[in-house]
């Protein structure tokens, strides 16, 4: 009975002998468990980084006026934080910098950040008052457990002196006038447009648009606004309903280098021709 009595309190040690052998052999043929899941796989599923290169662009105005801003959108995919399928399951990162003659007033923000959703992020540049070239230097960083990969982008922005254009706009009507647009024409083309805020009766504003542009040719160039879609209720200080106002854009100046190498060059022309002669003389005179 002592022996019957110790089997049956060895069975279900036995029992869960077994069952955790089996456990183990189950997980032995599977293989290792993956670490993490990515957002949106089926449960149990590892999804693999893909063997794709990182790459990116940096899209946005190529010519900013002095103390302005503008948006830059900072584009990347790829590399190891992508899956075969392109479902992001890595960090995909970037580090901007800014190089330029004179830093003074510029910078970028954020000049760091992780690339979600679509795996792009808007940025925006702040200008300083000097004209000049300013690149922007992107690093994208593509991450995944230990995999690593990244790309190298550059974007050049010419900063200029703008062209101004100014005009004092009267609310004349006895009611107040909603915000609405004022499209500004250079030359009959339209090339940007100003919102004016509400004005109440009797309000004055003083509306300023920048030109920010290299692109002129040499001459006489005429920006025009016109107030004919208020219907009166908005005029012009003079009491008109169009303005406009020319400016001259100049010549850029003659560039003599080229004479002055081809000068330097006949010289030593000259002064080679006339060593030469001379001692062609001088050896004449000792041969005699």
């Amino acid at each position: 009975m002592a022996h019957a009595a110790v089997e049956a309190a060895l069975t279900p040690f036995r029992a869960g002998i077994a069952t955790l052998a089996g456990l183990a052999l189950v997980l032995l043929l599977a293989g290792p468990v993956a670490p993490s899941l990515a957002a949106g796989a089926e449960p149990g599923v590892r999804l693999a980084p893909a063997s794709t290169s990182v790459t990116g662009n940096v899209t946005g105005p190529s010519i900013l006026a002095t103390d302005s801003n503008g948006t830059y959108l900072v584009n990347a995919t790829g590399g190891p934080a992508f899956a075969a399928n392109a479902t992001k399951i890595g960090n995909l990162t970037y580090y901007a910098s800014l190089s330029a003659a004179n830093l003074s007033g510029v910078a970028i923000t954020p000049a760091s950040g992780n690339l979600t959703g679509n795996a792009s992020i808007a940025t925006s540049l702040t200008t300083g008052p000097i004209a000049e070239i300013v690149t922007i230097s992107v690093l994208i960083s593509s991450v995944y457990e230990k995999q690593n990969s990244s790309i190298n982008l550059t974007y050049v922005i010419h900063v200029v002196e703008p062209y101004t254009l100014t005009a004092e706009l009267v609310n004349s009507a006895g009611s107040t006038v909603l915000s609405f647009p004022l499209q500004v024409y250079l030359d009959g083309s339209i090339v940007g447009t100003v919102t004016i805020p509400t004005l109440t009766p009797g309000e004055t504003y003083n509306m300023t648009y920048h030109y920010a542009t290299l692109g002129l040719s040499t001459g006489e160039h005429t920006f025009s606004i016109s107030l004919a879609n208020e219907h009166g209720l908005v005029r012009f200080a003079n009491g008109q309903t169009t303005y406009s106002t020319s400016f001259y854009v100049a010549s850029s100046p003659t560039s003599y280098t080229l004479w002055y190498v081809a000068g330097v060059i006949v010289f030593l022309g000259v002064l080679f021709i006339y060593a030469t002669r001379v001692a062609a003389r001088r050896r004449g005179a000792l041969r005699k």
